[in-house]
C-alpha cells in the first residue's frame, strides 16, 4: 500500500511526463514551421529582388513538387541542428536570455551552411546579392524561430511561478536548516517550481522540526526507493554544513539517481569546480551540475552512437552469420549470450554478446574469466582476441542502453564487491556504459575484483575529461587493439 505522498507523487509525475512530451512538441512544431516560412519567404523575395532585375522581366514563382520536397528537407535540417545544440533536452527549464543567444548562434550556423551549400550557386546581379540573401535568411529564420520560443517559454515560466507546473522535490534533512529552506521556498509570492512532497531524515534523532509542515518519507538508507516511488526530480540538501563526511556520502547516494541536487551556499567550498550558482526567489541555492559534457556534444555523441551502431550491424552481417554457424557447430548452447548488467543510474539491462564459453559455465556462481580459462571455447578464444564477440553490443547501443564509449558494464554481484573497496565506483553510473572505454584500452579485461578497482581509475579520468575528442581517441586505440589482436 502506497503512502498518500507516494501516490500523489506518481500522479503528478505521470501528468508532468506527458506534458513534457507536449511541451517538446510545441517547440519542435514552431521551429519546423519557422524554418518552412523563412525559406519560403526567401524563395519568393529572391524572385522579386534578385532574379527579376537580373533577367529584365518578372520571374514567375513555380511551387512544384521539387520545391516542396526541398522545403521539407531544409526544415528537417534545421530541426536536426536545433537537436544537436541540445535545445530540446530540457523543455521546462529554460532561460529566455540563454534561449536568445542559443537561437541566434544556431540560426547563424545553419544560415552559413545553407548559404555555402545551396545559395552560393544561385543567379545573382552582383556579389551584393549574396549579402542580401544571407541577411534575409538569417533575419527571417532568427525572428520567426525566436518569437514563438519566447512566447512558449514565457507562458511556461508563468505557469511555473504560479505553481501550476512543478517538479517533484524532496528535502534532505529535517531540523533547523531544512525548516528554514522549506519556509523560504514556500513563502514567496512566486514559487520556485518545486512541489515539495516531503523530507528524508538524515539521522534517527527524535526531534524532526520539519515534520510539523510536511510528511517524513523515510531515512537515507531508503532514498533510492523513495526517489523512484515518488518520481522525484529534485533534492534539496539542507543539513549542517560542517559535517563534510556526511555531506559527501549523501551526495554520492543521490548521484546514483537522475535528479537535480541543490545545496545551501555555505557548502560551495567543498564542491569547487563542480557547481553552478542558482537563485530560487530569495532562497539562493547551489546546483550540483550533472552535465559531464555540453548538451550539444552529448546530442552529437548520441547521434554518432546510433549511426555507427546501425552501420556496424549492417556491415558485419555476413561475419555475424558465419560466427553464429561456427559457434553452433562448435559447442551446444545458444549463439547469443545474454547476461544482466547494470547501466546508467543503476538501471539493469540485458547485455548481448556472442557466446565464447561452454554452455552453463557458471553453474557454481558468477566468476570472472582469466587468460587461460578452460571454460572458453576455441572459437571463443579467437573472438576474444579480436573482440568480435562484442559485436552484438551494438544492439544494446541501438536500444539506448549503451554507448560506443563508456565504462564497461558490470554485474551487480561484482559491483557490490567493488563498492566495498572503492565507493566512488558509483560515479561511473552517471553515464551510459560503453562497448569500449579508457579503462578497457589502457588496462584490458579484469580477472578479479582488485583488477576491476585498478581499472576503475582510468574510467574515472575519462568521466572527468569526457568529450567528443576523448571518445574519438579511445575508439582509435580500440581499433588498433582489434587489428593487433591484443584482446583476451
Amino acid at each position: 500500500m502506497l503512502k498518500p505522498a507516494v501516490y500523489i507523487g506518481r500522479i503528478q509525475s505521470l501528468g508532468f511526463r506527458m506534458n513534457r512530451k507536449v511541451q517538446r512538441l510545441k517547440y519542435l512544431s514552431s521551429d519546423f514551421l519557422a524554418a518552412c516560412i523563412s525559406w519560403f519567404l526567401l524563395f519568393i523575395l529572391r524572385k522579386g529582388l534578385i532574379e527579376s532585375p537580373k533577367f529584365g522581366f518578372e520571374v514567375s514563382v513555380n511551387l512544384d513538387l521539387k520545391f516542396w520536397i526541398s522545403l521539407f528537407g531544409i526544415a528537417v535540417f534545421w530541426i536536426i541542428l536545433h537537436y544537436l545544440s541540445g535545445y530540446y533536452k530540457y523543455p521546462y527549464r529554460k532561460s529566455r536570455l540563454h534561449e536568445l543567444g542559443m537561437t541566434f548562434r544556431v540560426s547563424l550556423t545553419g544560415t552559413l551552411i545553407l548559404f555555402f551549400t545551396l545559395i552560393l550557386d544561385d543567379t545573382i546581379i552582383s556579389y551584393k546579392s549574396y549579402y542580401l540573401s544571407f541577411s534575409i535568411l538569417l533575419g527571417l529564420h532568427f525572428i520567426l524561430t525566436y518569437i514563438p520560443r519566447f512566447i512558449i517559454t514565457s507562458r511556461t515560466n508563468y505557469l511555473i511561478f504560479s505553481g501550476e507546473i512543478g517538479f517533484n522535490t524532496i528535502i534532505i534533512g529535517g531540523n533547523g536548516k531544512a525548516t528554514e529552506v522549506y519556509h523560504k521556498l514556500t513563502s514567496g509570492k512566486k514559487t520556485s517550481g518545486n512541489k515539495i512532497l516531503g523530507f528524508i531524515c538524515v539521522n534517527p534523532l527524535p526531534v524532526k522540526q520539519l515534520e510539523n509542515f510536511i510528511p517524513m518519507l523515510g531515512y537515507m538508507k531508503d532514498v533510492s526507493t523513495i526517489i523512484e516511488q515518488n518520481k522525484v526530480e529534485e533534492a534539496i540538501l539542507a543539513v549542517e554544513s560542517n559535517d563534510y563526511d556526511l555531506m559527501g556520502d549523501i551526495i554520492n547516494k543521490l548521484k546514483e539517481r537522475k535528479i537535480i541536487i541543490k545545496i545551501i551556499p555555505s557548502l560551495y567550498n567543498i564542491l569547487s569546480g563542480q557547481v553552478k550558482m542558482s537563485s530560487v526567489y530569495g532562497t539562493p541555492l547551489i546546483e550540483i551540475s550533472n552535465e559531464l559534457i555540453p548538451a550539444w556534444q552529448e546530442a552529437i555523441k548520441q547521434t554518432m552512437d546510433l549511426i555507427v551502431a546501425l552501420f556496424a550491424l549492417i556491415l558485419t552481417l555476413p561475419l555475424n552469420l558465419l560466427l553464429a554457424l561456427v559457434i553452433k557447430i562448435g559447442s551446444r548452447g545458444p549463439v547469443i549470450f545474454t547476461q544482466e548488467r547494470i547501466g546508467k543510474y543503476g538501471k539493469p539491462f540485458n547485455l548481448y554478446k556472442f557466446r565464447t564459453m561452454y554452455h552453463e559455465s557458471e553453474e557454481f556462481g558468477p566468476s570472472l574469466s582469466s587468460r587461460n580459462d578452460p571454460r572458453i571455447t576455441r572459437i571463443g578464444r579467437f573472438m576474444r582476441k579480436f573482440r568480435i564477440d562484442e559485436i552484438p553490443n551494438f544492439v544494446n547501443v541501438l536500444k539506448g542502453e549503451m554507448s560506443l564509449v563508456g565504462p564497461r558494464p558490470e554485474r551487480k554481484f561484482f559491483i557490490d564487491q567493488i563498492l566495498k573497496k572503492a565507493p566512488y565506483y558509483i560515479h561511473l553510473q552517471k553515464i551510459k556504459p560503453g562497448i569500449t572505454s579508457w579503462g578497457q584500452v589502457k588496462y584490458g579485461y579484469a580477472e578479479n575484483v582488485d583488477q576491476m578497482v585498478e581499472r576503475l581509475s582510468y574510467d574515472l579520468i575519462y568521466i572527468e575529461d569526457m568529450s567528443l575528442y576523448a571518445d574519438l581517441k579511445i575508439i582509435t586505440y580500440t581499433v588498433l587493439t582489434i587489428l593487433g589482436a591484443r584482446g583476451k
